[in-house]
């Protein structure tokens, strides 16, 4: 099970690797997602008599080549949430516990959740597929980065995650991380729209060129993190202090992965807070839900690799 779980990831990373290829065909040669099409249509000069118009039945549309590329894209994106979720699941098998006992395991249950979150994104708004170039990119970073430097072996439990608080303590943690890893791409297309809108056409604002409503990117931004902050609540602040003062005794002790989650927390509650303070503008209280991830993949990498702490044996199987 443990061989077959890593041959899922292989191919979960090609997958999603070729889904990112297609969605960046669609990206370059597709249409807007259908808007601005009446740019397209020729204008009557003013004054000008008009002609009558004949009442004919409008031809299907033909789909063009980003068309089709979005839609393969959309295909291999399914296939790599399939077996990534094979992939995990195998490995929960052979571990004979939930797959989330060390750094690598979590880096592959968040990115799950953020896949299937994309999925539930496609399915209901299929204006903003163009931003799957973005999300599938991100998952092939991290999963790239789980399997170069945080790969463990199967491996059992060490005795402090012995506990009915790993399931509900780690989970929350893990959903809510995904959810968040999500949200960071229509904040960060969001801020490049409404730059190139604002008439900016240096790198990266040219990528809004094709980028749809900066507005509805904005709205899904908030909808997104409103939905992953409770969960991260409950798990960083809640459930983690009950579970360390089972398990040390203590219900805070300033670890460097407490801190840095604490950190996070006020991050992502100062973006809310911002978001609805109508003084702010929304590019501001969009930095600083990009400032909240930042410091979620310090926590992820920069406190599991350079600090010390009682969260150490998340490095180990």
């Amino acid at each position: 099970m443990a061989e077959l779980s890593d041959q899922l990831m292989a191919f979960t990373v090609l997958a999603y690797l070729a889904a990112m290829i297609c969605y960046a065909g669609e990206y370059a040669f597709g249409k807007r997602s259908r808007i601005g099409r009446a740019a397209s249509r020729q204008l009557v000069g003013a004054g000008a008599p008009v002609p009558p118009v004949e009442k004919v039945a409008p031809e299907p549309e033909k789909p063009s080549r980003g068309e089709w590329s979005g839609r393969i894209a959309v295909v291999l994106t399914f296939l790599g949430l399939a077996l990534h979720l094979g992939s995990a699941a195998t490995r929960g098998l052979a571990a004979e516990r939930m797959p989330w006992g060390n750094m690598y395991e979590y880096i592959v249950s968040a990115t799950l959740v953020g896949s299937v979150v994309w999925a539930g994104v496609l399915l209901r708004k299929p204006a903003v597929r163009h931003l799957g170039l973005f999300v599938s990119l991100s998952l092939v970073v991290l999963l790239g980065a789980a399997n170069l430097i945080a790969y463990t072996p199967v491996g059992p439990l060490v005795p402090a995650l012995n506990s009915y608080w790993f399931v509900v303590h780690v989970s929350t943690i893990i959903v809510s991380s995904g959810i968040f890893l999500i949200g960071a791409v229509p904040a960060t297309m969001f801020l490049i729209k409404n730059g190139y809108d604002e008439g900016k056409r240096s790198f990266p604002y040219t990528l809004g060129r094709r980028v749809s409503d900066a507005a509805g990117l904005e709205r899904l931004t908030f909808r997104l993190h409103a939905f992953a902050f409770p969960l991260f609540t409950f798990g960083a602040l809640i459930a983690g202090p009950l579970w360390a003062e089972a398990s040390w005794g203590r219900y805070w002790g300033w670890d460097p992965k407490e801190v840095w989650a604490f950190i996070s927390w006020i991050v992502y509650a100062a973006y809310l807070h911002a978001r609805a303070t109508p003084s702010v503008k929304r590019t501001v209280a969009t930095w600083i839900a990009l400032a909240g991830f930042v410091t979620m993949l310090m926590n992820l990498f920069g406190v599991n690799l350079f600090f010390e702490g009682l969260h150490s044996y998340a490095d180990a199987g």
